[in-house]
This record gives structure tokens, sequence and C-alpha cells, in this order.
């Protein structure tokens, strides 16, 4: 357990991180199965409206450094690769 009250401080900061980094994470999972559900259920339009939605949660979340901007730009064209296969 943290001594100090400086290891006190950051011991709390680093868990309220953890439970805002967590739930950002959650919504992101989120985000990409709303998609996969609207690619599964065949409307390609439903599907290209909704991703273009998520496309900006994906974003906002790579942007606040929660998931490398990488991992998101790959969620983001596999997505958009299965809409298109869709016609």
């Amino acid at each position: 357990m943290a001594n100090t009250a400086q290891a006190r401080k950051r011991a709390r900061q680093a868990e309220a991180r953890r439970k805002r980094n967590s739930s950002q994470k959650s919504a992101l999972r989120s985000a990409i199965k709303s998609v996969k559900k609207a690619i599964a259920a065949g409307d390609k339009a439903a599907a290209l409206k909704e991703l273009q939605v998520q496309q900006s949660v994906i974003d906002s979340i790579a942007n606040k450094r929660v998931v490398h901007k990488n991992l998101a730009a790959r969620n983001k064209r596999r997505l958009a690769q299965a809409i298109k296969a869709m016609a």
C-alpha cells in the first residue's frame, strides 16, 4: 500500500484513470458491435449510416489515447470493407 501522501494521490489518480479508460474501451466495443449488427441485418444503407455515426466515437476514443490510433483505423477499415462487400 502507498506510504506517502504523494503515492496515495497517485494511486487514486491511477484508479480514476483505469475506470475512465475501461468505460471508453467498452464504448469502443459497443460502437463496433452496433455496426456489425447493422451489417448482419443485410441493409447496406443502414449499415453505412451506422458506420458514419460510430466513426466519430471510434476516433474520439483514439484521440484520447485510450487505444492506439492504428487500432481505431484498422477497425474502421475492416467495417468499411465488410459494408463494401455486402453488395
